[in-house]
């Protein structure tokens, strides 16, 4: 998937108003999956996306990922984009959804192997992306 179509999708899912918002909350949310995730797990999953998103996920190599509650993946995602709380869980939906999507089925299910079961509402079923 390039990288304006996965800023598109998140956009819609999220329904958020501009590219510019999109395009934050996606950075946001990527670079908390790299604070949460083993590094060299993130690494192979950067390296299925447009270099621009990769780059939120690099740097970690060989180190292990920081356990912290769903609770607090949300606040450092609010943090890191400058936003209303209230807000992020779905804009976090609407980045695993797209991710879902952008990677192969077996990249995903590595990166949902680094998460504990209160992340499950991350990896809920969602709408395909044509």
């Amino acid at each position: 998937m390039q990288y304006d179509q996965f800023i598109k999708h998140v956009q819609s899912f999220a329904q958020l108003d501009s590219r510019e918002a999109a395009e934050t909350a996606t950075r946001a949310v990527l670079e908390t999956i790299a604070e949460r995730i083993v590094g060299n797990e993130a690494h192979q999953l950067a390296s299925q996306l447009p270099k621009q998103l990769g780059d939120c996920l690099n740097g970690r190599e060989g180190q292990n990922g920081t356990f912290f509650s769903l609770r607090e993946f949300y606040e450092r995602v609010a943090q890191k984009a400058d936003v209303d709380p209230i807000h992020v869980p779905t804009y976090c939906r609407a980045v695993f959804s797209v991710l879902n999507s952008a990677v192969t089925p077996g990249e995903f299910a590595d990166v949902k192997a680094n998460f504990s079961e209160d992340y499950d509402e991350l990896f809920a079923p969602s709408a395909q992306i044509s």
